[in-house]
């Protein structure tokens, strides 16, 4: 197994020792989108980036099988960044694909999942873009609750809390120095809630930059005393933090989503790639949402989708396609508002991609869009339009997900499999766990 760069490689090489760096860290993460690694030194980068560095897998969780544990990090050069944060010794950061010891993918690694799937779709001509609105809350280190004195509301231009408003301002000028453009950024609608968005790039590039926004949030949080968290629904009394994804398919530069002739602006090709997202929109939750919190979030009245329904201006559906300036035709796109920012965004885009895809291949077709308010419509109505609910619970989500043929064709049938069984495990907890609630409500029993 050897790394082909060469270029890319030499590249590396200079600009570390321009920079003078001291320490590589290898990033990659597990099948859940937790962020892992290790460091070397600038002595083994060479080496490194030649031939990758091996490491023993078998501690990391939802990762490998017990009889899988010898892997190779696998650096890709275009991923070199110095980490700005870092004061006392320069260190830099570069993710890696992560190898078997046969130099073969490995079936857990979300990176080489989504470059396969990408693949599949450049083989038709597509290329793939997404551009995510990252939500978060800062909260108080010693306190189960956001900082007291913000008292901030939604696109609030003086915070209450200086601070916050600074953190913000500073992760994204990180961010711009790493690398990683951010189209805006601004208050989100609960005290303590930011949105960071950021500008639209190819899905690669992208999972690889949200891999890095979370840890540029935190770790500027923790630097000021606070904590930034991406937990999909923190707080009882406030709104979920999302990660509306927008996506595209371009051939060169080529919208293909757009159409002047058609209703909306939007292809036939578009409309088959919703159909395809609203088809598997129920089996891939597992994906898009997965963890016991993130169904907190997705019920009526915080924004956040229930039924898989699409339309051009309601926040609540799970599909919106929003409006663009006249002249701007690659503005064109579609947003999908069920994930949330704690998805893995390696799987996250894989699943979003093969299920419009699918859509696109079987031709499927969708209605226009629903006038009307979803969640309070009447079974019959849901029916007549073909509106199905969404899961409820993880527990749903699993059971539906168990069968799907999709899943197991995007992911591979062992990383389908490890993610059930990891699910399935954090279910059984949850179910088995004597919560604060049932404490305050039966207590007296």
């Amino acid at each position: 197994m050897k790394n082909n760069n060469l270029e890319a490689i030499n590249y590396v090489l200079m600009s570390a020792s321009e920079n003078n760096v001291k320490f590589i860290r290898l990033w990659f993460s597990d099948i859940l989108g937790n962020l892992k690694g290790f460091a070397i030194t600038i002595d083994e980068l060479e080496e490194v980036m030649n031939n990758g560095a091996s490491f023993d897998g078998s501690s990391i969780q939802a990762s490998v099988r017990d009889t899988e544990t010898d892997k190779v990090a696998m650096p890709d050069p275009t991923t070199f960044e110095i980490l700005p944060w870092r004061t006392k010794a320069t260190v830099a950061r570069i993710f890696c694909n992560i190898l078997d010891s046969n130099g073969n993918p490995s079936y857990s690694d979300g990176r080489n999942i989504l470059i396969k799937n990408m693949s599949e779709a450049k083989k038709l001509g597509f290329t793939f873009y997404v551009s995510p609105e990252m939500e978060y809350y800062y909260e108080s280190e010693d306190d189960n609750y956001t900082q007291p004195n913000e008292q901030s509301e939604y696109f609030d231009q003086t915070s209450t809390d200086l601070l916050e408003s600074d953190l913000r301002r500073d992760t994204v000028i990180t961010l711009e120095q790493m690398g990683i453009p951010v189209k805006h950024s601004h208050h989100e609608v609960s005290k303590g809630q930011h949105e960071i968005d950021l500008r639209h790039t190819d899905a690669l590039t992208m999972a690889d930059s949200i891999m890095t926004f979370k840890v540029v949030a935190k770790e500027l949080a923790t630097l000021s005393g606070i904590n930034a968290t991406f937990m999909p629904r923190p707080y009882n009394n406030r709104h979920g933090s999302g990660m509306h994804t927008h996506m595209s398919l371009f051939e060169g530069n080529k919208n293909l989503f757009f159409d002047n002739k058609l209703e909306y602006k939007l292809s036939k090709l578009g409309r088959q790639f919703i159909a395809g997202l609203i088809s598997h929109a129920s089996e891939i939750c597992i994906v898009t949402n997965q963890w016991v919190n993130s169904y907190k979030r997705l019920v009526p009245g915080l924004e956040a989708p229930t039924y898989s329904s699409w339309s051009t201006n309601n926040f609540g559906d799970l599909i919106r396609v929003p409006s663009f300036r006249n002249g701007r035709e690659e503005s064109l796109r579609v947003e999908y508002r069920a994930p949330d920012s704690s998805s893995n965004p390696y799987l996250l885009f894989s699943v979003l991609l093969a299920s419009g895809l699918d859509g696109i291949k079987n031709k499927m077709k969708i209605e226009n869009p629903i006038d009307l308010d979803i969640t309070k419509s009447s079974n019959k109505e849901l029916k007549k339009y073909g509106v199905i609910k969404l899961p409820e619970t993880l527990k749903d989500a699993i059971d539906i997900a168990e069968n799907s043929k999709l899943l197991q064709n995007t992911l591979g049938m062992d990383a389908f499999e490890t993610l059930l069984s990891n699910k399935r495990q954090e279910w059984k907890h949850f179910s088995s766990f004597v919560t604060d609630y049932e404490i305050s409500k039966y207590q007296n029993l």
